[in-house]
């Protein structure tokens, strides 16, 4: 019978229950199916805004105006009664927009008779320079080309007709959302606070200081992210506003609005954006102006990448470069631009969540 020596302990094995299985097996199931359960929830919650995805934009819309304007109704109020500054602010964030794009409006009908004959002359020596070295393309190309436009838009012309209707449909669908995201912007501008109160102290205690803390670290995220976006959009757009002012490019400011817009779109947006001025460079200009333009995507990237992002969101929670163009890959995939301008930030919001319900409770927090 052999004898154990004193002293020497026998190595621990993994503890397992009844079928047999290790501890660390038991573990890592526990976690997969409490990750699934997460997952389908995730997906019905998805269904369901996707079945209601005009209520769902018009409140995401309206948490946007809500985050952006929410500081100038604050300090408004301390003047005026509450009412007074909602209005004031939200009258502020329409107007600016309208005078802005009635001011591009004008710019185009102004420089339209001139574009057009600057883009044909542009498109007249690009045609001249691709027949030449190195390229030779055959004399008369952009002609059939031209040709198989016209025709191509003569043989489905009713199919073009009806997605015109379909598009004015849309069109009212839009109207339809913007409208109701307004009329919530005011509410949540007066009283938001006090409908949030109301909200968490629906619940348990317990459940609802959960509720409360993730939701305020939700907001702050949210409000954090999209003011510093809107403040990125603007230092794109005025960069890009000057460099084609100094180039002379036709059209530098419904250009700067676009980039404008398209720096909502994390990655993508501003490349985009510039490509579309190249073009308009490239026929208006000339070739070396349409090159600069070009350089102009990688000198704002480094500006926005290195310099814009560090120091803007840093109030907000900061995702690595790969978990940003995941999301915006996956949210394009899922639902288009839409989906692409909305990744980002709902992402930052599930991970704020998620980071503040994980930690120690800090009683007192102050309200968004």
């Amino acid at each position: 019978m052999p004898v154990r020596r004193p002293g020497r302990a026998r190595p621990d094995r993994p503890a397992a229950d009844g079928t047999g299985a290790p501890a660390g097996l038991r573990r890592l199931s526990d976690y997969a199916w409490r990750l699934l359960v997460l997952a389908g929830a995730a997906y019905l919650v998805l269904i369901v805004l996707g079945k209601f995805h005009l209520i769902t934009l018009a409140a995401f819309l309206a948490m946007v105006i809500t985050s952006v304007i929410r500081p100038l109704v604050d300090r408004v109020a301390r003047v005026l009664p509450r009412p007074l500054a909602v209005l004031t602010g939200l009258a502020v964030a329409l107007l600016v927009p309208a005078g802005l794009l009635a001011l591009v409006g004008e710019t185009v009908a102004n420089e339209l008779s001139g574009l057009t004959r600057e883009f044909q002359g542009g498109l007249d020596r690009l045609e001249k320079a691709l027949e030449g070295a190195p390229l030779h393309i055959a004399h008369g190309t952009f002609d059939d080309l031209q040709r198989k436009v016209s025709d191509f838009v003569a043989e489905h012309r009713s199919t073009l007709i009806s997605t015109a209707v379909s598009g004015a449909g849309r069109v009212v669908e839009v109207a339809t959302g913007a409208a109701l995201a307004l009329f919530m912007s005011v509410f949540f501008l007066h009283s938001g606070e006090r409908m949030w109160r109301w909200t968490a102290g629906q619940l348990p205690a317990a459940a609802g200081d959960h509720l409360d803390r993730g939701g305020r670290a939700a907001w702050r995220t949210f409000a954090g992210y999209t003011r510093g976006i809107f403040i990125v959009a603007i230092s794109n757009a005025i960069m890009v506003g000057i460099a084609l002012l100094l180039l002379r490019v036709p059209l530098a400011l419904p250009l700067t609005v676009l980039e404008f817009f398209a720096s909502f779109v994390p990655l993508v947006g501003s490349p985009i954006a510039m490509l579309v001025a190249s073009l308009v460079a490239l026929a208006a200009r000339g070739p070396v102006i349409a090159i600069v333009v070009l350089a102009l995507i990688v000198v704002i990237g480094q500006i926005e990448g290195h310099l814009l992002h560090p120091l803007v969101m840093s109030w907000a929670v900061s995702l690595h470069p790969v978990v940003v163009a995941v999301s915006v890959l996956v949210g394009s995939i899922s639902a288009g631009v839409i989906g692409a301008v909305v990744a980002v930030p709902a992402v930052s919001v599930v991970w704020s969540v998620y980071a503040e319900l994980r930690g120690p409770e800090r009683p007192g927090v102050p309200p968004p």
